[in-house]
């Protein structure tokens, strides 16, 4: 069974609590192609259709999002952009090309309600084993 894997670290900052936390560690990172192979190996796509279908999904999701909107994938989540503003002491004073100083690409991954409690989608019977 998968699992998340972990390192302890000590919270030992100038007025920090001193006390030990979790961080989640990741071994490596897995890209497109070889998301498109294990796609390939999992149905009858090959792997050059998995790849152009995630290339116009992509293109699809920058022009959508770029025009601000929500772009909800069932099953997966939704993506949105975020702005990082400074604040203006009155609102007529608040211009975009000074104030608004870049954007987030946020995602909110999809979940389903169980006695009264969200479980997210990518995290539901998660279980975490210390790094080794």
């Amino acid at each position: 069974m998968a699992a998340i894997q972990y390192v302890t670290y000590q919270d030992n900052r100038k007025n920090g609590t001193n006390l030990w936390y979790g961080r989640a560690v990741y071994p490596s990172t897995i890209d497109l192609d070889a998301i498109a192979e294990r796609i390939q190996q999992n149905c009858s796509m090959k792997k050059s259709d998995v790849m152009a279908v995630f290339t116009e999904l992509i293109e699809t999701m920058r022009y959508e999002l770029q025009n601000s909107n929500k772009v909800k994938l069932d099953g997966f989540g939704t993506f949105y952009i975020g702005l990082r503003s400074k604040g203006a002491i009155d609102e007529k004073d608040f211009n975009a090309n000074e104030y608004v100083k870049g954007f987030r690409v946020k995602f909110l991954a999809e979940g389903k309600k169980q006695n009264g409690k969200i479980t997210r989608t990518f995290t539901e019977g998660i279980r975490v084993v210390k790094a080794g």
